[in-house]
């Protein structure tokens, strides 16, 4: 029997996936969460063999909680579903221990295996998945992408720094340096530029 937690903010995909992956194999689902807060608090509590979470979420995003639910139970084994598999963003998903890689689009017998197969301790990757993460054009440096994405959700240059926990100085260097790099003139339009690479 393997526990799993789920945390998606697609309702539909997220009641699906709790129906159906105990159908496929011998999983429990112990809670649902619909953002990445709610992820965070839902695998503390439950502690679930595998944590199967979405990337992008409103609020605290995929990538974010992972972060936080690392800090606090290291060993946690977690399955990412992506649509949109960036290569900056699964490198550092990868970094954060992340084990698995599924495309959000697979069947869910298909999750029901990778599942199975990281509670084993190995580790997955879809080939879609992988594919998308060798393509790297990306000119920014980690830290200008950690400040871009950030910008993109509206925060002021201080509200910037307090969340990545770096000098204002710091930050604004940084934003120079990607408007620079993607020869924009305001760090929003930076944050637009490359998002729309698929730098974010």
């Amino acid at each position: 029997m393997t526990t799993v937690v789920l945390a998606d903010d697609e309702a539909l995909l997220r009641k699906a996936l709790a129906a159906l992956l105990p159908l496929e194999g011998d999983i429990t689902v112990l809670a649902e969460a619909e953002d990445g807060a709610a992820a965070v608090e839902a695998t503390l509590q439950h502690r679930p063999d595998v944590l199967v979470i979405d990337l992008e979420m409103p609020g605290v995003d995929g990538l974010a909680a992972v972060g936080e639910i690392r800090a606090a139970q290291p060993d946690q084994v977690i399955l990412m579903l992506t649509r949109h598999a960036r290569p900056g963003v699964l490198r550092k998903a990868l970094r954060l221990g992340v084990q698995g890689f599924v495309s959000k689009s697979a069947e869910p017998a298909h999750i029901t295996t990778v599942i199975t197969a990281l509670h084993e301790g190995k580790r997955w990757i879809d080939p879609d998945v992988s594919a998308l993460a060798v393509i790297d054009d990306c000119p920014l440096t980690e830290r200008e992408v950690d400040v871009l994405r950030v910008t993109g959700k509206g925060y002021s240059v201080a509200e910037i720094a307090a969340q990545l926990h770096l000098a204002e100085g710091t930050v604004r260097n940084y934003l120079s340096n990607a408007m620079q790099k993607t020869q924009t003139r305001t760090r929003h339009e930076a944050a637009r530029y490359a998002r729309e690479h698929d730098w974010l």
